[in-house]
C-alpha cells in the first residue's frame, strides 16, 4: 500500500505568483531582458520563454498546411504552462510576442489579471532589423512584420525601449517599477476588470 500522499490546501484568491509579461517583437531583447530581470529580483522566478516551447516540438518536417495549427497549439499550450506555474505560487517571467489579438485573449482569459505586469519592450526598426541579421537565426523580416502589430493592444504597466538602453538598465526599470506600480494594472483595463 502506498503511503497517503500529501496534499496542499487550494491556494487562497490572489496566492498566485506574480507574471512579468514582456512583450515585444522577435530581436527587441526580451529574452535579454528576463536574464537580468532573474539576477536583479528578489524572490525567485522563472523565466518561461516561448521559444523554449518551440525547441521542445519534435523535429520531424511539418507541412506549410500544418504549420498554422501546429504553432497556434503550442501557444495555447505555452499560455497554460504560464497559467499554471503562477497558479502554484509561482513568479514567472514571460517573453512573448503579441503578434496576433487571439493570443492576447486567450492570455487575458487565463490569467489573474491583477497580479499580471505588462511590460512593453520596444526597439526602433532600423536596429530590430540590424539584429535579426547579425543573428542569423529568424527569418529575414520577421521583425518588421511584427512591428505594427505587437504593440498594437497600446496598454502597458511599463515600457523600455532597447533601441539604446542595455537590458540589464531595462531590468532595473522594470525591478523599480514592481513595488510602486498602480492599479487597475494594463492587463485589468484590457480585460475590462473593475477593480
Amino acid at each position: 500500500m502506498l503511503p497517503e500522499a500529501e496534499v496542499e490546501p487550494e491556494a487562497v484568491a490572489g496566492s498566485g505568483g506574480l507574471i512579468v509579461f514582456l512583450n515585444g517583437t522577435s530581436s527587441s531583447g526580451k529574452s535579454s531582458i528576463a536574464r537580468e530581470l532573474l539576477l536583479t529580483l528578489d524572490g525567485t522566478y522563472f523565466h518561461m520563454p516561448v521559444d523554449a516551447f518551440h525547441a521542445m516540438r519534435s523535429r520531424r518536417a511539418v507541412t506549410p498546411e500544418e504549420l498554422p495549427d501546429v504553432l497556434r497549439r503550442t501557444w495555447r499550450g505555452f499560455h497554460r504552462a504560464v497559467a499554471g506555474m503562477a497558479a502554484g505560487g509561482n513568479n514567472v517571467v514571460v517573453d512573448h510576442v503579441l503578434s496576433e489579438p487571439w493570443r492576447l485573449r486567450d492570455c487575458l482569459a487565463l490569467f489573474p489579471a491583477r497580479d499580471v505586469v505588462l511590460v512593453g519592450v520596444h526597439c526602433s526598426l532600423a536596429e530590430l532589423r540590424r539584429r535579426e541579421r547579425e543573428r542569423g537565426d529568424r527569418p529575414p523580416g520577421l521583425a518588421a512584420r511584427q512591428f505594427g502589430l505587437v504593440h498594437a493592444h497600446g496598454r502597458y504597466d511599463v515600457e523600455c525601449d532597447t533601441t539604446e538602453a542595455s537590458a540589464a538598465e531595462c531590468a532595473r526599470l522594470i525591478r523599480d517599477f514592481l513595488p510602486r506600480r498602480s492599479f487597475p494594472t494594463a492587463f485589468e483595463r484590457l480585460a475590462g476588470v473593475s477593480p
